[in-house]
């Protein structure tokens, strides 16, 4: 699990180059200010943007299996994110922010609906 990256993922580069090209400057990267330190933060806007990767936060469109061996500990880990995932999105409605979140399935498929979701809410 140490090998995987917390940011600079793949399918958040993907939808940040989208943004970039539609225009949407001017976020911030994993802002501290912001509850749960979202993956692309408007501050201005109070718009948090999450970027999921679709096995470690269960994604429901893939239905990804739990790994069979040491089963106990996967379905902590998982329920563990999953819940901490709910709390950020609760603890930023409650500061007045505005919470998209995309799963990597979700920015592969149609980048465009995304960078389109962004953009109605920042307007």
């Amino acid at each position: 699990m140490q090998g995987n990256r917390s940011r600079d993922t793949k399918p958040e580069l993907v939808l940040r180059k989208a943004l970039r090209e539609a225009g949407l400057t001017g976020y911030r990267l994993d802002w501290k200010k912001a509850p749960g330190r979202p993956d692309i933060a408007y501050p201005g806007k109070k718009l948090a943007v999450f970027v999921h990767g679709c096995f470690w936060h269960r994604c429901e469109q893939c239905n990804l299996p739990t790994p069979k061996s040491n089963t106990d500990y996967w379905t902590a880990k998982f329920a563990r994110n999953v819940a901490r995932d709910k709390r950020h999105r609760y603890d930023l409605a409650e500061g007045g922010w505005t919470v998209l979140t995309f799963f990597e399935c979700e920015i592969k498929a149609d980048t465009a609906s995304c960078v389109q979701q962004v953009a109605d809410r920042l307007a």
